[in-house]
């Protein structure tokens, strides 16, 4: 089994959280109650009430909470093969995870913005294979080309600073990327790569990459990411705040949009380069330009798909719920006998 939004299982740590909430109100409504009547008359007055009967419907409640938290993950199991005719490019996303990325010009920050405009780029998306490659200082396959647009969102949400090389190194993402196409039928003119980065990179070798796709008939659209001017990189400090990143010296490093050779792939390769300012993001842009190019009939793929099982544990929410509001919290009078019916 597998959860296709898996973020949404950390709700299931309020549960303890609710449970409290119902011991707190337990504790405030019979703490008002005495303000009225003396303990030893409450207790008579609401011996009518089981504890056991309130008590089960608090766990129902957590219980059914519970089954909603687990539904909203979309939980998956099971596998259905389909054969698919599909006719469209093979693309090939190339993201930045440098530290850089971490800049805030682009709200909430780079890498967050791209990710967002990347699963909405995918949803416009039909009948083209798709493929990621995450890079920094080094370049890793993350999804290989697949028409699975969830299982690439998935992994999208992932990606973070951190577990890769540092630095920015956009020739090894582009030799990645190129490796997918050679891994999948090989490279053609209906071959696109799309690159996002903020082109902070110290060498040259990305540009003499780009030729040798182009070679292979491969464009690369390339996306600039963030602002011209120089900005401070916010890290995470130990006690949860944050702080700049600063060099050896004490010094705040900052980052800003290198175009130039982000421009020049673009070029060689017959793409275009378009600049995301922090008002407006160019995927849409980017998917207009790719739906001119004349795409290419395939023929069937086998696609697995897994199967959503969301709707069991919705049902037993719902069911869960129907039964808490039918149980009573009062349990059968007491017959309290005296002397004149012995």
């Amino acid at each position: 089994m597998r959860f296709a939004e898996p973020n949404f299982l950390w709700g299931l740590f309020t549960l303890p959280l609710f449970a409290l909430l119902f011991v707190y109100a337990y504790h405030r409504r019979k703490k008002l109650a005495a303000r009225f009547v003396s303990l030893s008359m409450l207790s008579k007055l609401s011996t009518s009430v089981s504890p056991w009967r309130r008590l089960t419907k608090v766990l129902l409640l957590l219980l059914a909470i519970a089954f909603l938290f687990v539904a909203l993950a979309r939980p998956q199991w099971g596998r259905k093969m389909e054969h698919v005719e599909r006719r469209g490019q093979d693309l090939v996303l190339l993201q930045d995870i440098s530290l850089s990325m971490l800049a805030e010009d682009v709200k909430p920050n780079r890498l967050v913005r791209s990710r967002h405009e990347i699963s909405a780029f995918l949803e416009s998306l039909t009948g083209d294979r798709v493929g990621l490659v995450a890079f920094s200082g080094e370049a890793q396959v993350m999804v290989p080309l697949t028409l699975d647009y969830g299982t690439v969102q998935m992994v999208l949400r992932e990606l973070n600073p951190g577990w890769l090389m540092p630095g920015t190194n956009l020739e090894s993402a582009i030799r990645k990327g190129m490796t997918l196409f050679e891994n999948s039928g090989g490279a053609s003119q209906h071959s696109v790569m799309i690159l996002m980065s903020d082109g902070e990179e110290l060498e040259d070798a990305a540009v003499n990459a780009a030729k040798e796709a182009a070679e292979l008939g491969i464009k690369i659209y390339t996306i600039g990411i963030g602002s011209r001017e120089g900005v401070p990189i916010p890290l995470k400090s130990k006690n949860g705040g944050s702080v700049y990143k600063k060099d050896m010296q004490g010094n705040i490093v900052t980052t800003r949009l290198e175009e130039g050779t982000l421009q020049e792939i673009a070029n060689v390769t017959g793409a275009l380069y378009f600049y995301a300012s922090p008002g407006e993001f160019q995927l849409q842009k980017v998917l207009t330009e790719i739906a001119t190019l004349e795409k290419k009939d395939q023929s069937s793929d086998r696609m697995e798909n897994y199967q959503d099982r969301y709707q069991i544990f919705l049902g037993l929410a719902a069911l869960l719920f129907l039964i808490e509001a039918v149980i009573s919290e009062r349990g059968r009078r007491r017959k309290q006998l005296n002397g004149r019916f012995s």
